[in-house]
């Protein structure tokens, strides 16, 4: 689809400096963009790649001085580029299969109307599936499990018996919902496997990434909140509750029972320990190891996780540290040898 910068400009509502005829057919970074590509600055440090670009367009949050390029001015450029990749190239379309012969599908499961259930599906006893949901090949689908109105299940994706999927939900290739929490109880040197009793509920809007583990509760369900993304391999534990529109990078893991607030953030591999709260609106960052509960709208990181103000000036110092023991154990020799000096001859001057 091709677009001129001024209709695009009218799409997301905001204005044109510079030429509104340009065509714009695709969108690309802005070291990458050439003719008829929009691109956006949305980062401070990316400023100077402004003056250089051959982008055909780029949207920015003000005018800009010494651009060659026309400038697209908009409230929010990273969110109106969103929208004019979707309004230029839209999201990945889906074959329309219908119910495939080769699918095993309970005689008393429910299929909403519309969807598409690809080959070697299975949907166990007593599953509800929404209208217009797309499943693809491979999923298992497990007694009692209930999923919302169009929704997207890519293949081998497991849904355990019980689970509860929310609408417009989109599970990526080979992600579990609903496996056993690591529960077990040690009792003379043998670990003894403890039901779980819950379940997982994903609400409305949720993406999950692949290969992400998300288990059932012990006692109480676990409970991703609506409108949160994942990235890939990203392990829930038993009990655990994230809260509504968080973000979690790959290879977060979250421990059994613990509570994420809203609108929170973990950077990739963070690990974080269980029964602990963590507030709203809290960034972590990636690698972080926290042990304690955070309180709302503070940014954490370093594994212990502290606050990053206290952090950056703490482990700034580490490449420094061979040089400051070396210093600390000069001082100390000096510190024995007045004090040697003073027990042998308590007149001498020091």
């Amino acid at each position: 689809m091709e677009k001129t910068l001024g209709e695009l400009a009218e799409y997301v509502g905001g204005r044109v400096v510079g030429d509104s005829s340009v065509v714009i057919k695709s969108a690309s970074t802005l070291g990458r963009a050439g003719e008829g590509d929009i691109s956006f600055l949305a980062n401070d440090k990316y400023e100077k790649q402004i003056q250089t670009t051959k982008a055909g367009a780029v949207i920015v949050s003000k005018e800009t001085p010494n651009v060659s390029a026309p400038l697209l001015v908009a409230e929010d450029p990273y969110y109106a580029f969103m929208q004019i990749m979707v309004l230029l190239h839209g999201y990945r379309k889906h074959k329309k299969v219908g119910i495939s012969p080769r699918a095993a599908i309970s005689d008393t499961a429910k299929i909403g109307a519309d969807c598409h259930i690809h080959d070697f599906v299975t949907v166990s006893d007593d599953v509800k599936v929404g209208d217009g949901c797309i499943i693809y090949p491979g999923v298992f689908i497990g007694q009692g499990a209930a999923i919302g109105n169009d929704c997207i299940i890519y293949p081998n994706v497991a849904i355990y018996d019980g689970c509860k999927i929310g609408n417009r939900v989109i599970i990526h290739a080979n992600t579990t919902i609903g496996s056993d929490g690591f529960g077990y109880a040690t009792h003379k040197g043998m670990h003894h496997k403890i039901p779980q009793i819950g379940v997982v509920v994903i609400e409305d809007d949720v993406e999950i990434g692949s290969c992400c583990g998300i288990e059932r509760g012990t006692l109480s369900d676990t409970i991703i909140g609506q409108g949160s993304k994942f990235a890939d391999l990203i392990a829930i534990g038993h009990g655990a509750r994230v809260g509504a529109h968080c973000l979690l990078v790959s290879q977060v893991a979250v421990a059994g029972s613990t509570t994420i607030g809203h609108h929170c953030i973990a950077g990739g591999q963070v690990g974080i320990v269980g029964h602990i709260t963590i507030g709203n609106n809290v960034t972590i960052g990636a690698q972080a190891g926290v042990i304690n509960n955070i309180p709302d709208g503070k940014v954490v990181l370093g594994s212990p996780a502290i606050e990053a103000d206290q952090g950056k000036r703490a482990y700034s110092m580490i490449q420094y540290l061979p040089e400051i023991r070396q210093s600390v154990r000069k001082l100390e020799n000096q510190i024995e040898r007045i004090i040697s000096s003073v027990e042998s001859d308590p007149e001498k001057p020091i």
